[in-house]
């Protein structure tokens, strides 16, 4: 049985919390050290996990030398540095979403971890949740056929955000969503946004993704909306798909339908509509936070390479800075080069 991973979290906010309860729940962690800024917040973790030491400094923890791995919840303006110092401290890095604000910082995070066989783990949450897992399996093995397009919706009343737009706050789950799924990486982005709220901050933003083989797809983002939707479509040249994460356990259904053209010499090009039987199949019903950590922690114990790795996190800031160049144009496309 491998040893224990010696572990902090960096960051114990909103949602640094769940990480900390996560991460002290798995039988093969020690949590070592949370680290926060706020004496409430440092108050509080000590009541709820007396056996953990709290501390303001992160530096007590970089040079803590039983530390192995370090869990980076912090403001994402601060994911570059933070990260940047855990992996020259010789520490593996999960960093919550996005990896950086910079495409050239996501490139320099990975290339060092890399340079030091250190594993970086990037915290896109939705590639662990046993429903897109399962469209995964489903869009690899043909079963939706060729992928036509795809459109994705988080919207929301709350939590509106200063520090960042609805893009950078929100989108990273939809980009990491559709990219994971293709495989691929969008030929040119078009975004479009406005600021009701607060000047210079956009609450809600429409993305558009094109391919290189035809392929689209629709994200729209809002913290200013009425309903509470967590909703992924996929339509596919046999069958579609679609994952609605606000549904408690039909998460996943497939129907089969579709639209066929057939060809015939007297009368031309026709298409016949297709409308098959709807499937719900089974998810998993685990905690995709859990499997995410779970993830993490086996990574370091064997080395290997994270789904969710820096290499994944640099497709999606490139994927939002090209958006946001987009939206600073009034929606003009932006052409991706070569990574």
């Amino acid at each position: 049985m491998a040893e224990r991973v010696v572990l902090a979290c960096v960051g114990a906010g909103r949602w640094g919390r769940n990480l900390v309860r996560v991460f002290d729940s798995l039988p093969d962690v020690e949590l070592a050290v949370v680290c926060d800024v706020s004496e409430d917040i440092r108050r509080e973790l000590k009541q709820q996990y007396p056996e953990v030491k709290v501390t303001a400094d992160y530096g007590e923890v970089l040079a803590n030398k039983q530390i192995q791995a370090v869990v980076l919840a912090v403001p994402a303006v601060d994911h570059y540095a933070a990260a940047k110092q855990a992996l020259e401290a010789g520490k593996h890095v999960y960093v919550e979403k996005p990896i950086s604000l910079s495409y050239d910082h996501a490139r320099r995070l990975t290339e060092l971890a890399e340079s030091l066989s250190l594993v970086l783990m990037v915290g896109h949450l939705m590639e662990y949740h046993p429903a897109l897992r399962l469209l995964k399996q489903l869009v690899d093995a043909g079963e939706l056929g060729e992928i036509l397009y795809l459109y994705s919706e988080r919207v929301n009343l709350g939590v509106v955000r200063k520090d960042e737009n609805a893009l950078w706050s929100l989108a990273p789950h939809d980009i990491s969503m559709i990219l994971h799924l293709v495989d691929e990486e969008p030929e040119s982005i078009s975004a479009r946004g406005a600021s009701y709220l607060q000047e210079g901050i956009e609450d809600v933003v429409f993305v558009n993704l094109r391919f290189a083989d035809g392929k689209m797809a629709q994200i729209q983002v809002s913290w200013l909306d009425p309903h509470k939707v967590r909703k992924l479509t996929v339509v596919g040249t046999q069958k579609m798909a679609v994952f609605d994460d606000m549904e408690s356990a039909e998460k996943v259904r497939i129907y089969d339908k579709a639209a066929e053209r057939q060809g015939y010499e007297s009368y031309g090009e026709s298409i016949t509509l297709r409308f098959g039987d709807i499937v719900i199949p089974h998810v998993n019903p685990a905690e995709p936070l859990k499997l995410e950590c779970q993830h993490f922690v086996d990574c370091v114990q064997s080395g290997d390479t994270p789904v969710s790795d820096g290499r994944d996190g640099m497709r999606v800031v490139r994927v939002l800075e090209a958006a946001q160049r987009s939206l600073r144009v009034d929606g003009a496309p932006c052409v991706m080069g070569p990574g």
